[in-house]
């Protein structure tokens, strides 16, 4: 399943919008600083003196591209350099959220990761409340937050911020924890503890897993995190027990095609496990994980996923609206909107 060489880029996005475009959206698996859009990352950039690395907005295009999956989170930790206040998390969050509006998603989980800028001197509630002021700017979309624990800084220190984060989750709307980062390192067994601890204090649960990791991330998510929803999920279809299991309770997948090709989860379209997965009964939504890290959209990622696999934007986004972490009458609202939608437009 692995690919060593997916630094080519994709096919560009269609130039004039389509009904994937134009269509009412929800997502549920996005990180905020990977869907800083690239005018205000370059902003970022230069504001901090630059970097020779990028020495123009198109040699930042150049400059996300990746080898494997290391080398992404690699990128990750040099993008984190550039935000280092209170004020950027604001200008970060207003930008994310005006270009969520403008692809007419009308809710998405923005995951945010405190502890990659605690180098700045930025406290975990900080961050949260300067997002909840850019988000609070910008109308047309619904944004609420997942706190990403960030694995590779142990259980320790997530316990640390989830407790931070508590403190600050019902004024900013953080609905849910997550852990993202090397899965392949840092088993979800060492992180049963601070799930534990979330759940008691009112939050949802997802967490990375098949993906950078094998089935095993899996069943050690469901099993030892007790999560709601898996992030990406889609080397489940390694183990044939596990994918029984999956299927027959209905676990929705966070799945994230682009992403997963170019970080070398997979080598491509033509290997990627969605059209297993969907043929299989699997319960996938679609996201697009770090939009601007991987030239991408979540229309992109529907587009695709409808037309190689016969999948359709409407169910899916229907299944992603039952996944998430709305209330009920959030779900009942955005459900009649979307059908009223597609209704008009098939």
């Amino acid at each position: 399943m692995r690919s060593t060489a997916c630094s080519a880029p994709l096919e560009n996005l269609p130039e004039m919008p389509d009904l994937f475009d134009l269509a009412p959206k929800v997502e549920l698996h996005l990180h905020l600083e990977g869907a800083i859009p690239l005018p205000t990352l370059w902003d970022l950039i230069e504001g901090y003196g630059g970097d020779p690395s990028v020495p123009t907005e198109a040699a930042l295009v150049d400059r996300l591209q990746y080898s494997d999956f290391p080398q992404f989170i690699d990128t990750w930790w040099w993008m984190t350099g550039f935000v280092r206040s209170y004020e950027d998390f604001e200008k970060v969050a207003e930008s994310v959220a005006t270009d969520l509006a403008r692809q007419n998603i009308l809710y998405a989980e923005a995951s945010f990761s405190p502890t990659d800028f605690e180098r700045h001197g930025l406290s975990a509630q900080g961050i949260a409340l300067s997002i909840r002021n850019g988000l609070d700017r910008v109308r047309g979309t619904q944004v609420v937050l997942n706190c990403d624990l960030v694995r590779d800084t142990g259980p320790d220190r997530a316990t640390t911020t989830l407790r931070a984060v508590l403190e600050v989750a019902a004024k900013t709307d953080v609905r849910g924890i997550t852990i993202g980062g090397s899965e392949q390192t840092y088993p979800p067994e060492l992180f049963s503890s601070v799930y534990r601890e979330a759940a008691e204090g009112g939050l949802r649960l997802t967490a990375h897993a098949g993906e950078a990791a094998g089935p095993d991330s899996v069943r050690g998510a469901l099993d030892e995190l007790g999560v709601e929803r898996i992030g990406h999920g889609v080397r489940i279809v390694e183990d044939t027990d596990l994918m029984a299991r999956v299927v027959a309770d209905q676990i929705p997948l966070e799945v994230c095609p682009t992403s997963n090709i170019r970080t070398g989860v997979v080598s491509g379209w033509d290997a990627h496990p969605v059209g297993v997965l969907l043929d299989s009964g699997a319960n996938v939504t679609i996201s697009s994980d770090d939009p601007t890290f991987f030239h991408t959209s979540v229309a992109e990622d529907l587009r695709r996923v409808e037309g190689l696999y016969g999948a359709q934007a409407d169910t899916l986004t229907q299944r992603a609206i039952r996944a998430s972490w709305m209330t009920k009458k959030e779900q009942a609202s955005i459900a009649t909107t979307v059908d009223e939608w597609w209704l008009d437009h098939r």
